[in-house]
């Protein structure tokens, strides 16, 4: 599998437990909390090999994107914060469900960015060898 598509599916795995956090009722706080906790580990893990692998062999690779790789590390930075912050909250928090929401506002916003700026230049200036070659780099790491 090619690194984008790999990444595209792990948007959609990551967008599925959104739309169950969602859908779950103000007081299922144990289905919350169980769902905060996969995607808490969902994010960890994709932010990870986007930036040790995809965002600097893609910087190295395609000049213009720099700009836009810079601005999902950052972007990075900031759900990875939230994150931190979930972990372990209590779901029963009065911030907790406001807290989630801006998360995935904010994951939202930057998978956005990605499939429609950031991927279709990496797929349009790099040949599918290499892609395929770093898809499995990333299904590794």
């Amino acid at each position: 599998m090619d690194a984008i598509t790999l990444l595209k599916d792990d948007h959609a795995a990551v967008e599925k437990l959104f739309k169950r956090f969602e859908q779950a009722g103000d007081k299922a706080y144990v289905e919350k909390r169980r769902v905060v906790d996969r995607i808490i580990e969902e994010l960890s893990q994709h932010a990870a090999v986007e930036e040790m692998l995809f965002y600097p062999v893609t910087r190295a690779t395609v000049p213009a994107v720099e700009d836009v790789a810079l601005e999902s590390i950052e972007e990075h930075h900031i759900v990875k914060w939230v994150l931190s912050e979930l972990d372990g909250m209590d779901p029963e928090h009065e911030r907790f469900d406001a807290k989630v929401t801006v998360l995935i506002e904010n994951v939202r916003h930057h998978v956005k960015e990605e499939e429609r700026g950031l991927f279709p230049q990496v797929r349009k200036a790099t040949d599918r060898e290499t892609l395929v070659e770093l898809g499995q780099a990333l299904e590794t790491a």
